[in-house]
């Protein structure tokens, strides 16, 4: 049996850390408790809960299960050695997030938590062992040759998270890569009553100047940010008609996830809001430049996404947090979503300066065409 590089290799990784972000956020307030760390997992079931805790402690670990099996089976190991390791290791982050949360007065360590966790993960990996036995792995292998090039699972991981990346609050649609705001107020608050802190003080000041972007730098924040993934896609795959569809797709998913997170962040009542006249025909012109794209050679379309990404960041960079998008955030890592507050913000941050780092490794590798 011939062995193929699996994207759910980097995705496990990836998700798993995230896990780990969103498990111990904010990260502040550490102490010692003042019971044992190990009672938890003798406590009775709680008398307040909700169907949400419920279950998206359940589905939190599904995927993990799943992208752990399928990195496993793809790597030669059995169906019942890669559910048993999925599980096992699913449980052992779990626990490990479970008692580190003792440690959080903002987290509360749960039993039930832990085995709706465990559970999740079993049940990923069982419906992960599900696709090979109904075919789905080899109709999958036989897309994936037809579609992308050999070594492209770095590429297609990206892809599958930039869905996600968008679904986090962003100040202008599409503009992901907002790190600057983050990094400021982490420096002020480690430098604070430091001899640093008066020199750096003009620097690390918030903008007080809320006034949005011009239409002219959001229009090129979201063509680029379209741009962006289709040229990721184009980097992976062959030139032709399969980019333009490619394209074509990357509008679709982009705008049904940036609908939902619309919706979520403001009520499905303005579920379109973002939908201007300037994002409209920002989309447009992003999806000509990826149409005009569609033939270039591998390398090209590499080169020509890392500077896209480049002044998309620079864009956004001086896009300021209105008083709405402030508001948003704080729902998000205050309210409900704090469970998926790590994953959607850090790869909504990240996302591309990882696809940066990615396109120039491609530039420099020997095969990349």
């Amino acid at each position: 049996m011939s062995l193929h590089r699996s994207s759910a290799v980097p995705l496990a990784g990836m998700y798993a850390a995230l896990i780990v972000y969103a498990s111990l956020y904010p990260f502040s307030g550490w102490m010692v408790p003042g019971v044992s760390i190990w009672s938890f997992l003798s406590l009775r079931f709680p008398h307040w809960w909700t169907v949400f805790d419920l279950v998206s402690n359940l589905l939190g670990y599904l995927p993990l299960g799943a992208l752990i099996f399928g990195a496993l089976v793809r790597s030669g190991w059995s169906v019942a050695r890669a559910i048993f390791f999925a599980t096992a290791a699913g449980s052992f982050l779990s626990f490990s997030m479970e008692l580190l949360q003792n440690f959080l007065p903002m987290r509360v360590s749960s039993n039930v938590d832990l085995a709706l966790n465990i559970a999740g993960t079993l049940l990923g990996a069982l419906i992960g062992a599900a696709v090979p036995i109904l075919g789905g792995i080899q109709r999958w292998q036989i897309v994936r040759e037809r579609w992308f090039i050999d070594r492209s699972a770095g590429g297609i991981a990206l892809l599958v998270l930039w869905p996600v990346a968008l679904l986090f609050p962003v100040p202008v649609p599409f503009g992901l890569g907002q790190v600057w705001p983050r990094i400021r107020d982490a420096l002020a608050g480690w430098l604070q009553d430091s001899s640093l802190s008066a020199l750096l003080d003009p620097w690390l000041q918030a903008e007080t100047d809320v006034s949005q972007l011009s239409p002219a730098s959001e229009f090129i924040a979201i063509a680029l940010g379209l741009l962006a993934p289709c040229l990721v896609a184009f980097t992976i795959s062959r030139p032709g008609w399969r980019r333009v569809l490619l394209a074509l797709s990357a509008v679709g998913v982009g705008f049904g996830a940036t609908t939902l997170s619309t919706t979520l962040n403001f009520g499905p009542q303005h579920a379109l809001a973002w939908r201007t006249p300037t994002s409209m025909a920002a989309l447009v012109a992003g999806l000509t430049m990826a149409l005009l794209l569609a033939w270039a050679p591998r390398r090209a379309t590499a080169g020509v996404g890392l500077m896209a990404l480049a002044a998309l960041v620079a864009v956004i960079a001086q896009a300021p947090a209105d008083a709405y998008f402030a508001e948003s955030l704080q729902a998000w890592e205050q309210g409900r979503f704090i469970r998926f507050h790590g994953v959607a913000q850090w790869i909504g941050l990240l996302w591309p300066y990882a696809v940066m780092a990615w396109l120039l490794a491609r530039i420099t590798s020997k095969d990349s065409g």
